[in-house]
């Protein structure tokens, strides 16, 4: 059986990469197509790439740091890669991957990390935080999308089957493309679950340091709370700002490796992400390390995270207010001893690389072994009309 599998892009190793390294973990001979690949040779490595196989738009002018430029040409670019020579096709999409074409003979399983967020539900956010609300700019940007929603919508019957990385996921599939899907929640590196550190004083956040994460909100509510320490690691366009509105009670890293991350979730009172996430690893990887989530109780994180009764893992808040914030925080404090380190634990355990492997595996296997089926009875009523003629 040949497999290959097909993702967006690459450029950076995030939660939709991450799953990319089990897939392949389960499928090592897999070949592998992207838009665009600007990994280096060890990041390839950590995600146990080999021969990456790229399109037209990898030698494309500035493609490097403006690739959401090229959003219009990518569902034309996706349908160029010649996929013929496969039997079992992984899509890993949160874009267009999701698109390739394949035949009636081959069998296209599609991991849907999220339907297009900002072209379909979040459109207006992107075009607010986007600064293109209004003007000639906006008009081009909505012409834009609105072809990605007819493209999308098109090609939504392409997989044979779906698999959505959360229950939230698998109702925007339901809601956009009137499909069902499975859920199979992404894996979450366990390895350093047994570190012991102790607590210090602060809590901390991670992410991209991008609008659409909300850190602004987080470093704000600790303007109400000048007694408590907030440490921040990540980088991005946000980084400046951030900075300007911080009180001297907040701490920002910049970048750290995932041994530091995870060694300062370890070591964390609680972890504070106000992020709307279709799933969220990071949420999970706080909670591997023994550490309670505090959250805006929207997305994915309402099934990461056990916000109630005994074994209870975080508390969450309902809007992304600095002043939900500090409130949740406040609460927290209250009730601090009623959260441990092996519930927290035993939570992450739930979404393991281990469980992942197995779930897809067989989700995978049934799809194949229904194929199979399908093609050999559809070979036996043909062979049924030629003894018949």
């Amino acid at each position: 059986m040949r497999v290959a599998v097909v993702h967006d892009w690459l450029y950076t190793i995030g939660g939709a990469e991450r799953v990319l390294k089990e897939i392949l973990k389960c499928y090592p001979e897999a070949d592998v197509f992207t838009l665009f690949n600007f990994l280096s040779e060890a990041e390839c490595q950590q995600i146990g790439l080999r021969k990456v196989r790229t399109s037209f738009l990898q030698k494309m002018p500035f493609v490097r740091k403006h690739h959401r430029a090229y959003l219009p040409l990518m569902p034309f670019a996706i349908e160029q890669f010649d996929l013929s020579a496969y039997d079992l096709i992984i899509s890993s999409s949160y874009a267009v991957a999701r698109g390739v074409i394949t035949g009636p003979n081959q069998t296209h399983v599609s991991y849907v990390h999220s339907p297009m967020r900002y072209a379909w539900d979040l459109q207006h956010q992107y075009l607010r935080q986007s600064k293109r609300e209004h003007g000639i700019g906006s008009l081009i940007a909505r012409f834009i999308l609105h072809n990605m929603r007819i493209w999308d919508a098109r090609t939504a019957n392409g997989p044979d089957a779906m698999i959505a990385n959360s229950n939230f996921v698998a109702r925007r599939i339901r809601k956009i493309y009137g499909r069902a899907s499975t859920v199979i929640y992404p894996p979450v590196d366990l390895s350093s679950a047994s570190m012991i550190k102790p607590r210090a004083s602060y809590f901390f956040a991670a992410s991209r340091l991008v609008p659409y994460k909300n850190v602004d909100v987080i470093v704000e509510a600790f303007r109400e709370l000048p007694d408590l320490n907030l440490v921040v690691a990540g980088t991005g366009p946000e980084l400046a700002r951030l900075r300007e509105i911080a009180t001297p009670n907040v701490t920002f890293l910049g970048w750290v490796t995932d041994e530091e991350m995870r060694e300062r979730m370890a070591a964390a009172r609680a972890f504070i992400f106000a992020a709307e996430e279709d799933f969220g690893i990071v949420p999970v990887e706080a909670q591997a390390e023994g550490t309670p989530v505090l959250a805006l109780g929207r997305g994915g994180a309402l099934e990461t995270i056990k916000g109630e009764g005994p074994g209870k893992t975080g508390l969450f808040f309902d809007k992304p207010e600095p002043g939900k914030i500090a409130e949740c925080v406040r609460d927290f404090i209250t009730t601090e001893g009623e959260f441990s380190r092996n519930a927290c634990r035993k939570q992450a355990e739930t979404f393991s690389s281990e469980v992942f492997g197995k779930e897809f595996m067989s989700f995978i296997e049934k799809q194949m072994s229904g194929a199979a089926g399908a093609n050999g009875r559809q070979n036996r009523r043909l062979a049924d009309r030629r003894l018949e003629q």
